[in-house]
């Protein structure tokens, strides 16, 4: 048999290099790892079998006694094995039914910008508007900087059918959640892009007035392009812009974004007159593109031939939008109106964001004339002489690049440009020049190059995502602005099902329907609920009426009364044990024990009672351990321990300033807080100090007013509303979370439940591991009075109010 080993470092045990000592709790560990095991506390340590928390002898682990009988039995001994740390959690019942993950929202929490970050421009009176508009401009309240708002979904305004109104961002997620997959990528890679040349995405921002959630980007207030063209002598200047611009699709070439389109508005300037291309132009434009060509075929039955094709394109021109042949193609496949033998999907590629800027550069030396004599063409297409099919479509763009052959109207350097301008307009996108040769021409015209090539521009364009068509994607066709369909989308009006095409599914929240949260009231009480105990199959409250009130777990109907205090009862706990009992505690220092086993006695099993002195104020808190102990928190600022079997002292523990308001046990250890802003850890075993935590802020004074534990969690609920939570005893999170006083808290997994004198109750999820721990507020339940007290139990929140009543929340459809 293989000899005993330290569960530490797995060595084997030899009495000397590697000698065995005994820890308090049973375990057994080598000298050198206890010695160098990390110590959260001084002079403390945690069992590396078991996690229990005890003091260790001043001299260290060597003054531990040895495991003699494992030195000299080695072969009998190796049968033992350590006690595995035990896990109480099985499958928690969840409070909230959520549908997204926790990947899911890590990977969007950081782009939901937060609810106050934006104050749209429009007044209060333009509501109606405000709920309808595709596109509005806006004021990052940080900065001051304008920013432009592009709707890409729409939410419930109030989700009144449930008692829990969710937060903010809970209801961003619910939205983000509840579009398609495709309209989620294409959104994640718009907010993603980190470009030079391309306008900045902020992230997405809910207008929980109108139920409307936007993407915010920068809106840049320099020179209109339409006002550049009446410069159209200064070839220096539009060559730059003209650069400008096929550097910045370049760069969204690498984001795997492909524009498609281009229009006028989409071309932005900076204080320095640098070209940008406006990425929420862009959408915008796209979803220009997608109503004309929406109302031009609405009313066909028929492919589209020469004369409709012609109104779409004017419809273009007229608006300023230039777009590749392949891509308008596509966009009438989509809309089942494209005539037979057409282009496919596959021709859509980087090569077609050469077209459009080819026609912008030629909008901008030319200005008006140049939209007028576009149009001119296509109206003198011949319709009648064509037959339907493809060739249509090339008689109509021939005549159009006909049209391109301007070398006459050319002056100057801009002769040069003719021969790339008319294959940038090829119909073969396969026959085109790509971005970075036009980008060389431009340059040429304005600068003798340093180098004749640029071996870095000749590179194949390798986006770092799936590539995508803007003009064609999701985003553009997700909202028809000024369609009668939208209007019928707005907030309110569709409560549930599928969206229609073309709609917008307002519909987020309500699909988390088994997630809703619904109440029953429990009334009985003469008084204030005091606290709150689950145990045996029942519920347990506790008010100033001096009455234990016990309830069913089934139904929530009202089972039986404890009577017997003579005084406000101030505290309450159920002990699962050998014997199932309920231990209450009052402001006179009477401590009773009643039965839990059915059928329910009158009497209290047995009763003691703290002795009084000038400072004392009565029992504030109950905890129990496994050594059959009671501990009281009192108002003399002591903590008590008393034997459950007979209510006889055993020890008292002193060291807190003020009153022990609150006790809980987790690991072995006896957490108290104190109206003195601390909390103590004592051993359960000898009842010593191990340490105190909240001493590091020397002069602020926090009264403590509540704990809770679970697992390796504990929560501390503050009098000014802060929170602190540890984790192994190590503080990982510290935030507000109440405007008042948090009179309890409950914590059961990942949910956390706080409530207070601002009479709501605050829902908060847990998520994070071992290095960070991250407390998202969920949402919020609004009650009558002021909150008491809280118990959570299989996925039933219990809360008690000072109004007398008791309220239980679960989830239900």
């Amino acid at each position: 048999m293989e000899p005993p080993e330290c569960p530490v470092c797995l060595q084997s045990y030899d009495g000397v290099s590697s000698v065995p000592r005994v820890l308090s709790c049973g375990h057994t560990a080598c000298e050198e790892c206890l010695t160098n095991l990390p110590k959260k506390f001084p002079n403390t340590i945690r069992c590396p079998a078991c996690t229990v928390l005890f003091k260790l002898p001043p001299q260290g682990p060597s003054a531990l006694p040895k495991n003699i009988d494992l030195l000299r039995l080695f072969p009998s001994v190796s049968q033992i094995k350590l006690e595995p740390r035990r896990n109480c959690k099985n499958n928690p019942v969840e409070f909230v039914v959520r549908s997204w993950s926790d990947d899911f929202y890590a990977t969007w929490k950081d782009r939901i910008l937060v609810h106050d970050a934006v104050s749209v421009e429009n007044g209060e009176s333009e509501v109606t508007d405000l709920a309808l508009s595709s596109c509005l401009c806006g004021t990052l309240k940080d900065d001051e900087s304008k920013v432009s708002l592009l709707r890409v979904a729409s939410f419930e305004l109030d989700d009144c059918d449930s008692f829990l109104k969710y937060s903010y961002v809970q209801r961003m997620m619910s939205c983000l959640w509840g579009m398609r997959e495709e309209e989620r990528y294409e959104l994640d890679a718009i907010v993603s892009i980190k470009q030079r040349g391309v306008s900045k995405v902020f992230g997405l921002w809910g207008d929980l007035k109108n139920g409307v959630l936007y993407l915010v980007g920068e809106k840049l207030t320099g020179e209109e392009l339409d006002n550049l063209t009446e410069d159209a002598d200064d070839t220096s200047r539009l060559a730059m812009f003209g650069m400008q611009i096929c550097e910045a699709l370049i760069n969204l070439h690498k984001e795997g974004v492909i524009s498609g389109c281009l229009s006028v508005s989409c071309v932005k300037f900076d204080e320095f007159e640098n070209a940008y291309v406006d990425l929420i132009e862009l959408i915008e434009t796209g979803r220009n593109v997608y109503q004309i060509i929406a109302e031009e075929t609405r009313s066909l039955r028929k492919p589209v031939g020469v004369s409709e094709m012609g109104l779409i394109l004017i419809g273009l021109l007229q608006k300023g939008i230039f777009m590749s042949s392949e891509v308008l193609f596509e966009l009438l496949k989509e809309q089942k109106m494209l005539i037979k033998n057409a282009s496919s999907k596959s021709l859509v590629s980087y090569s077609s964001d050469v077209w459009p800027v080819c026609f912008l550069l030629l909008k901008l030396l030319l200005g008006k004339r140049f939209t007028e004599e576009l149009i001119g063409s296509v109206h003198c297409v011949d319709a009648k002489g064509c037959e339907e099919g493809l060739e249509d479509l090339l008689v109509l763009y021939t005549g159009i690049m006909e049209k391109l052959c301007l070398e006459s109207e050319l002056q100057g350097k801009f002769k040069f440009m003719v021969e790339v301008l008319r294959q940038c307009c090829c119909l073969d996108p396969q026959g085109r020049p790509v971005l970075t040769d036009l980008w060389k021409c431009i340059r040429d015209l304005v600068m003798n190059p340093r180098f004749n090539s640029l071996s870095g521009l000749h590179k194949t364009v390798s986006g770092k995502r799936k590539e995508f068509c803007l003009s064609l994607s999701e985003l553009c066709h997700l909202v028809d602005v000024k369609s009668k369909e939208l209007e019928e989308a707005s907030p309110g009006a569709q409560t549930g099902g599928e969206a229609e095409e073309g709609k917008v599914d307002i519909d987020f929240v309500g699909r988390l329907s088994e997630g809703k949260v619904k109440s029953k009231d429990m009334r009985g009480h003469q008084d204030s609920v005091t606290a709150l105990a689950v145990g045996g199959g029942f519920l347990f409250s506790s008010s100033y009426d001096k009455t234990i009130l016990v309830w069913s777990l089934k139904d929530f109907s009202h089972v039986h009364t404890f009577k017997g205090h003579q005084d406000k009862v101030m505290a309450l706990m159920h002990i699962d044990g050998a014997e199932l009992v309920c231990v209450s505690g009052d402001g006179g220092g009477g401590i009773f024990v009643w039965s839990t086993s059915f059928p329910l006695e009158d009497q209290p099993l047995r009763k003691w009672y703290e002795p009084k002195d000038w400072r004392y104020t009565g029992i504030h808190a109950l905890a129990y351990s496994e050594y059959g102990y009671v501990y009281s928190g009192s108002g003399d600022n002591t903590i008590k321990a008393w034997s459950l079997q007979d209510g006889s002292l055993v020890c008292t523990m002193s060291g807190h300033k003020s009153v022990v308001s609150t006790l809980v046990v987790l690991n072995g250890v006896l957490y108290s807080g104190s109206w003195d802003g601390t909390i103590r850890l004592w051993s359960l075993s000898d009842h010593s100090l191990l340490t105190v935590l909240g001493e590091e802020t020397p002069g602020i004074v926090r009264s403590i007013l509540s704990l809770a534990a679970d697992d390796q969690t504990l929560v501390a609920a503050y009098q000014n509303g802060d929170i602190q939570i540890w984790r192994d005893d190590t503080l990982m999170k510290c935030t507000k979370i109440q405007s008042g006083a948090i009179l309890s808290i409950a914590v059961n997994g990942k949910w956390l439940f706080t409530g207070g004198w601002d009479k709501t109750i605050n829902v908060q999820e847990l998520s994070g591991d071992e290095i960070s721990l991250d407390c998202t507020h969920v949402g919020s339940i609004p009650g009558s009075s002021v909150i008491t007290s809280l118990s959570y139990w299989e996925g039933k929140l219990f809360v008690g109010f000072a109004d007398k009543t008791i309220k239980v929340y679960y989830c239900g459809c």
